[in-house]
């Protein structure tokens, strides 16, 4: 039924038609794209906020460790949309986590990554020279560096869904967020504190409101296994919260699934 509406919208819109029936067709137009902005914005506002992430750095001693990031180099195997929209996302998270921790060197490998895909995805306004330059002088002042990225990602967002590509929009957002878990699993495994493996077992909001914003994106059937594993996911957040613990054996399960997840869209397409 979803389809066949789809169908029938787009033949009206390539019909001539009433001026009554081309409003009808805006007004739907129009809805599904505020519709589809709200999802994005319910993600971003569940997300970790800034003072919290710096929270968790400083109270978990946690110090850097390039190993869990996503090769820089590793962005020429990226050729196709679905690939390059996730890693933008992935190596935009990436950039921050450098930027936190203050890794000038391997912030401008992230940086040049971010650059080559952005332009290729057509968001280079969003992550423009403008937004390195303000990176580059907030050096050293985390809570800067986290909303000049934050604010890039929204950029992006918004310039994607003006040009009717929600769903890029999405996996853009997507990545950021598959690769923020896993770190932060990461983090919660090595570390082993409450406050950590907590800090992981909240996601479950925000992954409830990125699978909508997903599956209102209709991916193609080559790139369904997203959607279809956020849900395995999904399910897993449920039945840690069952257990009413929160220790790391309880967000094994969790762990192993975003591992799976993240290792899929990291791998040449």
């Amino acid at each position: 039924m979803k389809n066949l509406l789809i169908f029938f919208t787009i033949c009206l819109i390539g019909c001539k038609s009433s001026g009554d029936d081309e409003m009808k067709v805006d007004d739907i137009i129009e809805k599904k794209v505020i519709e589809s902005k709200i999802n994005a914005e319910q993600v971003f506002l569940t997300l970790p906020d800034r003072t919290e992430i710096l929270k968790l750095i400083d109270e978990n001693k946690i110090t850097y460790n390039g190993d869990v990031l996503n090769n820089p180099m590793d962005v020429k195997k990226y050729t196709n949309e679905f690939y390059k929209g996730i890693n933008l996302g992935i190596y935009g998270s990436d950039l921050n986590i450098t930027n936190i921790f203050d890794q000038t060197q391997e912030s401008l490998l992230f940086l040049e990554s971010v650059n080559v895909l952005a332009t290729q995805v057509g968001v280079s306004d969003a992550f423009n020279k403008s937004m390195f330059e303000r990176l580059d002088s907030n050096k050293g002042i985390k809570d800067s560096t986290l909303e000049i990225v934050s604010q890039a990602f929204k950029k992006s967002d918004e310039i994607l869904r003006l040009n009717g590509r929600a769903s890029t929009s999405a996996l853009i957002l997507s990545g950021a967020w598959v690769e923020g878990l896993y770190v932060a699993c990461v983090f919660a495994n090595e570390i082993k504190t409450e406050n950590l493996i907590k800090a992981v077992t909240k996601q479950d909001e925000s992954l409830q409101n990125l699978i909508i914003m997903l599956e209102a994106c209709e991916l193609d059937e080559a790139s369904q296994f997203l959607v279809v594993d956020l849900k395995k996911l999904k399910a897993l957040f449920k039945a840690q919260k069952e257990t009413g613990l929160n220790d790391v054996a309880s967000i094994g399960p969790i762990s192993n699934q975003i591992t799976a997840i993240r290792t899929k869209l990291i791998s040449s397409n």
